[in-house]
């Protein structure tokens, strides 16, 4: 059971990095609170459990575990494609960081760099944004076909939007090696799918 409450809270971050790309790309905002709760997730490399990695509280998954809800659900008028295509992109992309030790080497030491910026910068600051922007286009977007982040042209257009959407992208990855660590794999979103969203589901009245 524990297995499962990680397996769900892990996939339920990489959701709500989908929303949240999804929000930015369309209307260059998101909330700050989810926003916020996924960059420092990435910062959070020696955790006591799967729920610290998110600040310790339910709440600040709150949004993708609805999403996970609506996706993995029986609520077929209410799926995304765009929103699950962010999703399978991001998993895909960790399964070949996974098998690079050198990339994953590369990738610690900058998170490592970047956790020393935090002594002096906030995890929103302009600066700490784009250096977690700039992990992801250095060690990530090489790694296989670049994930296409549809959304307004004007707002996609900013670099301010851009550093924000690949600093979210980091995050998806960062829970996508945690939701391998917790024994996730594809198969399990298939053939257990039924599984996960009761979980997801008893998770969001604790909220």
């Amino acid at each position: 059971m524990q297995q499962l409450n990680e397996q769900t809270l892990t996939l339920a971050a990489i959701c709500q990095v989908a929303e949240l790309v999804q929000k930015l790309a369309r209307q260059g905002q998101s909330n700050e609170q989810d926003y916020t709760s996924l960059l420092n997730s990435i910062m959070v490399t020696s955790p006591d459990n799967t729920l610290e990695v998110y600040g310790g509280e339910l709440a600040n998954l709150s949004l993708g575990l609805k999403t996970l809800v609506t996706h993995l659900g029986n609520q077929a008028k209410q799926k995304d494609p765009e929103i699950t295509r962010y999703v399978v992109s991001l998993l895909s992309l960790e399964r070949r960081l996974t098998k690079q030790p050198k990339k994953l080497a590369a990738l610690g030491q900058r998170i490592e760099q970047c956790q020393r910026q935090l002594a002096h910068y906030d995890i929103n600051s302009e600066t700490l944004i784009a250096s977690l922007a700039s992990i992801y286009s250095d060690i990530i977007s090489p790694l296989g076909s670049p994930i296409q982040v549809a959304g307004n042209p004007e707002i996609l257009k900013q670099s301010g939007n851009q550093h924000k959407i690949r600093a979210l992208l980091l995050a998806g990855i960062r829970s996508a090696v945690l939701w391998r660590q917790v024994g996730g794999k594809r198969r399990n979103i298939l053939f257990s799918r039924s599984k996960i969203v009761e979980c997801a589901e008893q998770l969001l009245k604790q909220v």
